[in-house]
């Protein structure tokens, strides 16, 4: 998005910065839902948790109202390791946000945690072209803001 030099848009999560009339876009910054503050408060305090079924204890991530596996509507947040491996990964080569320009090609992983739930994020420290499934993976957290720290994963050593 490219605005006027006159116009002046005050910054928020998703907005435009006017820096020397040329338009700066931010990333997009995750909203802290209801359903996800558990999760995001962990993360602030560098702990990767998620949701388990309290009938059939099937750990999920994203958070959901109801178990894919047994229906049921009871679920708590438990800590995982943040030990896993690549299972899948796309490397993104167009820009689908202008946020991201800069980046292509960057890749998007799912990560397939020890405890057997699977996780999307970035992998940090590796180029893209060079990531393979079953590369051995542990998670780190990035601060966006004093609100928002999200989970990426960078490389381990193979036990």
């Amino acid at each position: 998005m490219i605005l006027p030099p006159a116009v002046v848009v005050p910054p928020t999560q998703s907005s435009p910065k006017v820096t020397n009339c040329m338009a700066e876009i931010s990333k997009p910054v995750p909203s802290i839902t209801p359903d996800l503050s558990e999760f995001f408060e962990g993360a602030r305090n560098n702990r990767l948790i998620v949701q388990k079924c309290e009938q059939c204890a099937r750990l999920r991530f994203p958070a959901y109202e109801i178990c894919s596996n047994c229906r049921s509507t009871r679920a708590s947040w438990v800590p995982v390791s943040g030990r896993g491996e690549v299972f899948s990964f796309n490397i993104m080569h167009q820009v689908y946000h202008p946020g991201f320009a800069a980046e292509v090609p960057y890749a998007v992983v799912v990560i397939e945690l020890e405890e057997g739930c699977k996780f999307v994020s970035n992998l940090v420290g590796v180029k893209p072209h060079e990531i393979r499934c079953g590369m051995p993976v542990e998670v780190i957290f990035e601060k966006l803001s004093d609100e928002v720290t999200i989970p990426k994963f960078r490389l381990r050593a193979a036990r």
